[in-house]
């Protein structure tokens, strides 16, 4: 059973700007004729944007009493309560107060976040930071696997 699962997408002004990296590279090859131009941007256009979506690709679910992240697979019961972070204490938690230990999942398109103590003693990092666009529906998803 999920209850919770949103992707982290790269913003639409990341597109044009594969887009653009394609046309750049077009005219980086235009001199050497029309096809290699063709190719160039086309080739251009599908690098860039196989970045873009690899970027944007990011995942938060949680699923099975546990939170799933792309690189992180960590049970509910291992978490304690999470504390949805507004603009200004998600930039505060992902600067100053960063702790070189934490599990991250940063994305800086996204200004808003979630902060998640780690409860579990045998594991040293001191809580998870993801980047989110609806930081209390994932905090109340959280709650919820751990009260059921």
């Amino acid at each position: 059973m999920e209850s919770y699962d949103e992707r982290l997408s790269a913003p639409r002004s990341w597109w044009v700007v594969a887009a653009l990296v394609g046309v750049s590279m077009g005219l980086i090859f235009l001199p050497f004729g029309t096809l290699a131009m063709l190719a160039a941007l086309v080739g251009g256009i599908a690098l860039a944007s196989v970045g873009v979506s690899a970027y944007g690709s990011a995942r938060i679910r949680v699923v099975s009493g546990s939170l799933v992240t792309p690189t992180a697979r960590i049970p509910v019961s291992a978490l304690g309560p999470a504390e949805p972070l507004d603009a200004e204490e998600a930039r505060a938690w992902r600067t100053h107060r960063a702790d070189v230990r934490a599990y991250m999942l940063l994305r800086s398109y996204i200004p808003t976040a979630v902060r998640i103590p780690v409860t579990d003693p045998e594991d040293p990092t001191p809580y998870v930071y993801l980047s989110t666009r609806s930081p209390e529906r994932l905090a109340a998803a959280l709650e919820a696997v751990r009260a059921g």
